[in-house]
């Protein structure tokens, strides 16, 4: 066998596989761009993993509304409920039966008083009055004719020309028609002021109601309507009761010898209706409800009290100079008694037990409990308890006044003071 041949006949050696190295370097640059995208993502989202878990941890800041502890001059004031009243009121009768004749008011009409309102069929009282005056006219007569009797007599009896009896009995006759006819001058003055009650006038002057009987209706003295009310409402009065705990503050006031200014509140919108002044101190305590009934008289030339409606009444009983005050609204109520939010250093709020004296115009006077210039929360009281974090809410653009302004940055007691108070919304 040729040996050479056999070499040429052997095959070749097989070449590796596997990926070239152009492959294995777009593999590597790949790789590398690709941590160089994803080390950069991963650091972000561990910082802000951990940012989120420090802001889970950290309790988050309640919105609210504060203002300052701030003094000023307050009014010593109390309040009750009351009821407006007339000064006077009047149920207009007819004092003499008859017959509806005119009726000269409008329903709801102001009259004065002596004001014609209606007139009754006064025929039979004008007969009456006549036939008095002709029986008067008869007896004067009479009376005359005895008068000159008398002197004839006189004349007579001086001559001896008749008895004294005859003169006694002329001069007895002559005063007994004089007494007829003054009982024909008391019938007349009587029948006279009978008919005058057939035109029916106003006793007071005043406003008057609906209108009770038609012209036409037989009317009587025993009628228990009458024909119409007339309430006099300028000026108009007020009355009102406190508890009679308060009786001794009211009488220690009134011994100072000064009036004692009253408002009167509507019990809604909180309006002030009238200024007046108190006129009545009840004499005696109601022991039933163990309360004293007060009095005021208001001017009403705009008629803003009304008979009838409800009110508050504010019984202002002297002032109080360097007070302090707090918004109203601050002041909350717990089974424990009055408290206040008041705003640390930091921001935390604790829950201050608080003595009130006294409140006006949404301020309240802070007897115990505070100090000038604290921080105290006037809105968002709800979502507080001691030891929450707070953040301090601006106020809305339509609010002005301590609560909303006092909250602010720099708000100082002293600017508050002159500042209105704004109302609101926070539980009490």
């Amino acid at each position: 066998m040729d040996t050479s041949d056999h070499a040429s006949n052997s095959p070749l050696p097989a070449r590796r596989s596997g990926p070239s190295r152009r492959a294995i370097g777009i593999a590597v640059v790949a790789l590398v761009i690709a941590l160089a995208v994803a080390v950069p993502a991963l650091r972000r989202h561990s910082a802000d993993a951990a940012q989120a878990s420090a802001h889970a941890a950290a309790p988050a800041a309640v919105p609210v509304r504060t203002a300052h502890v701030a003094q000023r001059s307050m009014d010593i004031a109390v309040s009750g409920v009351g009821g407006v009243l007339p000064v006077s009121s009047v149920t207009v009768r007819t004092r003499i039966d008859g017959q509806l004749d005119r009726v000269d008011f409008k329903e709801g009409q102001d009259v004065k008083a002596g004001q014609v309102l209606a007139h009754l069929d006064a025929r039979t009282f004008e007969a009456q009055v006549q036939q008095i005056e002709a029986q008067r006219a008869n007896h004067a007569a009479q009376l005359a004719n005895a008068q000159a009797d008398l002197r004839r007599y006189n004349d007579l009896i001086k001559e001896d020309a008749t008895t004294r009896q005859t003169l006694d009995t002329q001069a007895a006759t002559v005063r007994q028609l004089q007494a007829t006819l003054q009982n024909d001058d008391a019938q007349l003055s009587y029948a006279r002021v009978q008919l005058s009650f057939a035109t029916i006038k106003a006793p007071i002057s005043g406003r008057v109601g609906a209108r009770l009987v038609d012209p036409g209706n037989i009317v009587h003295t025993t009628d228990a309507a009458g024909l119409v009310v007339i309430n006099q409402i300028d000026p108009i009065a007020v009355q009102f009761s406190l508890p009679e705990s308060q009786f001794q503050a009211v009488n220690a006031a009134l011994r100072a010898g000064q009036p004692l200014r009253v408002q009167a509140i509507d019990r809604g919108t909180r309006e002030v209706l009238g200024n007046g002044d108190l006129v009545l101190l009840n004499n005696q305590i109601d022991v039933a409800t163990g309360t004293i009934a007060l009095k005021a008289q208001f001017a009403n030339a705009q008629h803003t009290l009304w008979p009838g409606q409800a009110v508050d009444a504010r019984l202002v009983l002297g002032a109080q100079a360097n007070a302090l005050t707090v918004p109203s609204a601050a002041v909350q109520r717990s089974q424990d008694g009055l408290f206040a939010y008041v705003v640390g250093t930091d921001n935390k709020v604790h829950a201050q037990p608080i003595e009130v004296s006294g409140s006006a115009d949404n301020l309240s006077i802070v007897g115990k409990g505070l100090s000038a210039g604290e921080r105290v929360v006037v809105d968002g009281q709800y979502r507080l308890a001691p030891g929450a974090l707070i953040s301090e809410t601006p106020a809305k653009s339509d609010e002005t006044g301590a609560a909303g302004m006092a909250g602010q940055p720099g708000a100082t007691p002293e600017a508050e003071a002159a500042r209105p108070v704004a109302k609101s919304g926070a539980r009490s």
